[in-house]
């Protein structure tokens, strides 16, 4: 048997497999189907299988692997997974590799981030290192951030793109890799030898005093590790039971495991209270508690959210909101109350499908609708859905204090705060990578302290690296955003001298939507207050 035709059976046999997979999840402790259902779905297949013939034999062009892997995996599977949520999908082995892998929060590899950048030496693209993580080992070695990867084992990167790259640079552990680095103010290549390592990446990358008293936490995602990790950052920040307040910052967080979301919401709310329930179909409707509740003095929390807020942060947001336990500031979140189950298929591929619906305490759907809605709007076409002001057709709920809440389409917040815009200017420095590319070319001739400031002979160098950058700019445009042009400087500056978690304290310690959550805690101390001695609050606005 050919290669070809033997790939094109086993693409059908996949989908098949797919096929029985979801037949088998649906009809999953439901009534067996009737005999007119199975025919349907026997007919359904087979007519699949005809057309997959028709195309293999007939197409105009010789169908490859390639095409064959695309028909499929980007095709039929994909598209009959769409047709019923957003949310439902497929993973080739590769993307089945790098969801269990984000899972874990941990791989074997060197430990940097990277990019592709133009590269203004002709007109391909080079790998740039965004940042080496923390203790890694490229971190050890000394790799800065901007470092350009010219070759890995001696073999040239030209014509490689980074996800290339970057499974050139894992490998398993204790193994050697050469990496030849590019670094400006340096006239030869820089080789590191590195022994790949154990490479975590922590959800919670940021846990610090963004004000005297008041505690920061920034978690990115929902991990294996994440409960764990917010735990650990609060006792830190903690340690003396003198914390004034909590900002939680979940903005931009899509989710992930649900058990994580509600080991989170453990640590803030009573034992036995109710953090999410989900309800479906084809298994049995599932109730999660806090089951150990929260330990030591109790301090007011504000939580921060976006558009970007998803999935298991949105449990994380209604929970704390049902039982006043927080308060919420920020845009109306994402609106994803779909619980995926893993399918593992075969061929180390799988799918996520959806067999549950999120629930909050208060009995609040989360899923935002998406009937008639295509995938690019449902993703992406929100501006008139949030910004609305209209309720009517939002389930009403009450929060344990007899706060109105909504349903039906994300987490409405208790405070309202506009995201951060950026103007053309702004918006044509980050697209010219003007902070980055600073940093570098700053820190080849420059070293800095840990007091280091943005004072004027270091503005005046940033507008001269402007110039030269071909980058252009008016005097009004510098002073209309002074304050956040120093910010981005240091920042960057910071994290390429002490490390990543420097440079985003820099960022967090100036974000105004972090600030304006800081005034709200307040209020978030009246709303715990309350919620202690019973009191019913219809609402905590000013």
């Amino acid at each position: 048997m050919a290669p070809h035709t033997r790939r094109a059976l086993f693409s059908v046999t996949l989908f098949l497999a797919t096929c029985a997979v979801l037949g088998s999840a649906i009809s999953h402790k439901v009534a067996a189907q009737s005999a007119s259902d199975e025919s349907t779905l026997r007919d359904s297949l087979h007519s699949f299988t005809n057309v997959y013939s028709i195309v293999e034999q007939n197409y105009a062009e010789h169908l490859d692997t390639d095409k064959i892997d695309k028909a499929v995996y980007g095709g039929a599977i994909p598209g009959m997974l769409h047709t019923l949520d957003p949310h439902s999908n497929f993973f080739d082995p590769k993307a089945w590799a790098q969801m269990r892998e984000d899972q874990h929060g941990k791989y074997y590899g060197v430990g940097m981030s990277i990019q592709p950048q133009p590269d203004k030496a002709g007109n391909s693209t080079k790998v740039v290192v965004v940042t080496p993580f923390e203790g890694s080992p490229s971190y050890k070695a000394g790799i800065r951030p901007g470092d350009v990867i010219r070759t890995i084992d001696d073999k040239p990167t030209a014509g490689m793109d980074s996800s290339t790259v970057s499974s050139r640079l894992k490998g398993p552990k204790g193994t050697h890799v050469a990496i030849g680095m590019e670094r400006e103010g340096t006239a030869k290549l820089l080789t590191f030898d590195l022994v790949r390592d154990d490479i975590t990446r922590p959800s919670v990358d940021l846990a610090f005093n963004v004000r005297p008293g008041i505690g920061y936490i920034r978690v990115t995602s929902f991990i294996e590790t994440t409960g764990r990790e917010v735990g650990d950052a609060i006792d830190t920040l903690n340690k003396d039971n003198d914390m004034k307040g909590l900002i939680v910052d979940l903005r931009g967080n899509p989710g992930g495991l649900l058990i994580e979301a509600v080991n989170m919401s453990d640590k803030f709310l009573q034992k036995g209270q109710i953090v999410v329930s989900q309800r479906g179909r084809a298994f049995p409707d599932q109730v999660y508690r806090a089951s150990h509740g929260e330990q030591g003095t109790k301090y007011p929390i504000v939580v921060l959210v976006n558009r970007g807020t998803a999935s298991a942060a949105e449990i994380v947001t209604g929970a704390l909101q049902d039982h006043d336990r927080a308060l919420i500031a920020g845009e109306t979140t994402f609106g994803k109350g779909l619980v995926q189950t893993e399918f593992h298929i075969s061929d180390n591929t799988g799918l996520t499908l959806t067999t549950y619906h999120y629930y909050t305490p208060s009995g609040r759907l989360i899923q935002r609708n998406y009937d008639g809605v295509s995938l690019y709007d449902y993703y992406y076409g929100r501006d008139q859905e949030t910004t609305s002001k209209d309720k009517s057709n939002l389930e009403v709920k009450l929060t344990d204090s007899g706060r109105t809440v909504y349903g039906g389409g994300g987490i409405t917040p208790d405070e309202k705060i506009d995201p951060t815009k950026l103007n053309h200017f702004q918006s044509t420095l980050y697209q010219h990578y003007a902070f980055f590319d600073f940093s570098k070319h700053y820190l080849a001739n420059h070293t800095i302290a840990r007091d280091f400031t943005v004072d004027d002979p270091v503005m005046q160098h940033f507008k001269d690296f402007l110039k030269f950058q071909d980058v252009e700019y008016t005097d009004a445009e510098i002073a209309g955003v002074n304050d956040w042009l120093k910010a981005s400087i240091k920042s960057e500056l910071f994290k390429s001298q002490f490390g990543q978690t420097e440079g985003l304290k820099v960022t967090a310690a100036w974000d105004p939507e972090v600030a304006r959550a800081i005034t709200f805690l307040p209020e978030a101390q009246i709303l715990a207050d309350r919620k202690k001695t019973g009191t019913k609050v219809a609402s905590l606005n000013r």
